[in-house]
């Protein structure tokens, strides 16, 4: 039997919505509460500061949810601090309460055994030409970097820090060189978790040009989406593009990603084709290899546990 682990991302579904799913408490557990900019504008870092403390608080509970459902691999939400490239995590008042709750995080994780990694945005393009856009990507893969270290997680990819590399601008080399050199301006904190995702378009990157373009020079290693790989998929089979990503993460687990097609599950052609699905239905082929899943569907924990229920004879 192969040591296989399957995660969700950020929410977790019975939690946040107890009424439709969970126990009809009225009490809702999330991470990712957030404000739109003029509320930060007017109520500013006192605000944020206590939004933050409540998301830091419930990711804790959505963690000790995990274990006791058995789910030892969790991908945190990247808005744990509403608004926080305007100011430094330090200066939240609540901060110091913060990093005690955040540390605690880190002993139970632990203690035990769980994997957490993070994904943040699409926004984050070490890639780009422009001097800002790569000052923002740098901040923002800093705070995560911060509340990493803040939990005492490993600086190894197995605690991952998961981005896109970001657009092509027209000369796919010219940009993943720039990706390597900025790569360089990242803090050690996010640079030793830092992993790359191939994308689901033709005119971005394949595993393949992310092997040759990004692995070959800095190192950092490759998620396999298994969705993305049909629509970008480098001249691979999903077996060869699986096995090349794998060979990437050396004595580290490799995680990947799957979802299937909403289009597909909703039989609605009008439906972007690489939309995630609610749940997934097909049998996950790992090739033999042992890997941590991280299952991309919208209904999150839901979507892992009926995985499982069809698929309870194979795993």
């Amino acid at each position: 039997m192969l040591n296989n682990n399957y995660g969700y991302a950020c929410v977790n579904m019975q939690l946040a919505y107890p009424k439709q799913y969970g126990d009809s408490s009225d009490s809702r557990i999330i991470s990712h509460r957030t404000m739109v900019k003029k509320t930060f504008l007017d109520k500013g870092i006192n605000y944020a500061s206590e939004l933050s403390l409540k998301n830091c608080k419930d990711l804790f509970e959505i963690i000790k949810w995990n274990k006791r459902n058995n789910f030892n691999f969790f991908r945190i939400s990247s808005d744990l601090f509403p608004w926080c490239s305007e100011y430094k995590l330090s200066d939240l008042p609540d901060y110091n309460e913060i990093k005690s709750i955040l540390k605690n995080v880190g002993i139970y994780v632990a203690k035990h055994n769980l994997r957490i990694t993070s994904h943040p945005g699409p926004f984050n393009v070490l890639t780009s030409p422009k001097k800002h856009v790569v000052k923002n990507c740098i901040h923002d893969l800093s705070i995560h970097g911060e509340t990493f270290d803040l939990m005492c997680l490993s600086r190894t990819p197995f605690n991952k820090i998961n981005i896109h590399i970001g657009g092509a601008y027209g000369d796919k080399k010219l940009a993943m060189d720039r990706f390597c050199k900025n790569f360089n301006l990242l803090p050690n904190s996010v640079k030793k978790r830092l992993t790359v995702e191939n994308d689901d378009r033709d005119s971005l990157y394949s595993v393949n040009d992310l092997y040759e373009g990004v692995y070959k020079k800095i190192g950092i290693p490759i998620v396999f989406d298994y969705h993305h790989h049909k629509f970008c998929d480098g001249g691979l089979s999903e077996k060869e593009a699986l096995r090349l990503s794998c060979k990437t993460w050396s004595i580290i687990k490799p995680v990947v990603h799957y979802s299937e097609s909403k289009s597909i599950e909703y039989k609605d052609s009008s439906i972007k084709p690489q939309a995630h699905s609610d749940y997934v239905y097909d049998y996950i082929n790992t090739y033999g290899y042992g890997l941590d899943i991280m299952i991309e569907a919208k209904h999150k924990e839901l979507a892992v546990l009926k995985y499982l229920e069809l698929h309870k004879n194979f795993e």
